[in-house]
């Protein structure tokens, strides 16, 4: 059972609702807003698990990883994020993170994705048995090709054979609801 989790989100709503909930379970939850209130206190506290955000303002929360897993190795890293993709799914499961969520995700799916909870047993845990719409798949493609040209939009655009602009377009937008 993970009792002291440590949680690192930019969004204050979400975190401080995350956090009151996670409390309310019986965890002793602390917040960071950003990496280096993260680092902080990953330098003087022991965490059983972290729930990260991958996008901390400008910053991504990928680069978090390796100095939280240095840190505390048994620790199981969880990572939040609006833009999900499958690129930056394997960039952070490669890093060491043991699990990857889009949000929102609610407690029970964060528990469960940590190992806390059975999702089959929690109530509000719907498990995805559609499959993903074309807009979502056409979403993730092109994530996964801006992350094979190291975010090189131009690059992108040649190998997606696209026009530059539309690309751009197209990354402006939130990701596409599965």
């Amino acid at each position: 059972m993970y009792r002291h989790i440590l949680l690192i989100d930019d969004d204050a709503v979400f975190m401080q609702t995350l956090s009151l909930a996670m409390s309310r379970r019986g965890y002793t939850v602390a917040a960071a807003a950003n990496s280096e209130a993260a680092l902080a206190l990953a330098a003087t506290q022991t965490f059983d698990a972290v729930v990260l955000d991958l996008r901390l303002g400008t910053e991504s929360g990928l680069h978090l990883i390796e100095p939280l897993r240095a840190r505390h190795p048994l620790a199981r890293i969880l990572l939040l994020t609006g833009y999900a993709s499958i690129a930056t799914a394997v960039a952070a499961i490669k890093l060491g993170a043991v699990q990857y969520l889009p949000k929102p995700a609610s407690v029970d799916e964060i528990l469960a994705a940590l190992g806390e909870v059975d999702i089959a047993a929690a109530s509000d845990v719907q498990l995805a048995g559609e499959p993903l719409s074309v807009d979502r798949l056409e979403w993730e493609h092109i994530q996964k090709v801006l992350a094979q040209h190291e975010g090189n939009l131009s690059a992108t655009a040649r190998a997606l054979k696209m026009h530059r602009r539309t690309l751009q377009r197209k990354l402006a937008k939130h990701p596409v609801k599965a």
